[in-house]
């Protein structure tokens, strides 16, 4: 099973909501949708199958108001069920953890999480290497608390730099300086 992950569009906001809708209790309008695609259009991310279809998205923000610790959010996540555990969860999510850290220099992510959804806590806690930070009570609109939870991206700034160190040595013969 062949899966596409690319950068999410304005286009694909109505598929979104679709998959939203068909996986999650918590909706949003579309006015939401929006507001992420033209705040932060590189931050938010689709799963695509081999015909295209949504499969699952990641929808992020940068928070505001946070300039001495820049860091992001993950606003939803969802994946159809008919394409669970393949580990497209974690790519979205790892894509939009690095865009965070490219493109505003993010320190760290964070989200919200049911109490109940083991899957998910499990996903991000083995997985992607979330701590819970918090228990919010009643955070959610039926009055299920929440884990509020953080992931460091110290990770994402280091592929960064190693990225810029190899295109440093790659261009730089160092024939055109002294560097004993």
């Amino acid at each position: 099973m062949s899966i596409n992950i690319r950068c999410a569009n304005t286009d694909d906001l109505l598929n979104i909501q679709h998959c939203n809708l068909q996986c999650l209790p918590e909706n949003y309008q579309m006015k939401y949708y929006l507001y992420h695609a033209l705040s932060w259009p590189q931050l938010s991310y689709v799963a695509e199958d081999e015909k295209g279809r949504i499969v699952g998205y990641v929808l992020a923000k940068m928070e505001e108001d946070c300039e001495d610790n820049p860091h992001g959010h993950i606003t939803s996540l969802a994946v159809k069920r008919s394409h669970r555990r393949l580990g497209i969860a974690q790519k979205l999510m790892n894509q939009a953890s690095r865009a965070m850290v490219e493109c505003f220099g993010a320190n760290y992510v964070s989200l919200h999480v049911r109490r109940s959804n083991r899957a998910a806590l499990n996903l991000y806690i083995s997985s992607l290497n979330f701590e819970i930070s918090e228990v919010e009570p009643k955070y959610y609109a039926d009055g299920e608390d929440a884990y509020a939870m953080k992931r460091d991206l110290k990770f994402f700034h280091l592929e960064k730099e190693e990225v810029f160190k190899d295109a440093y040595t790659d261009i730089h013969s160092g024939r055109c300086c002294d560097h004993s």
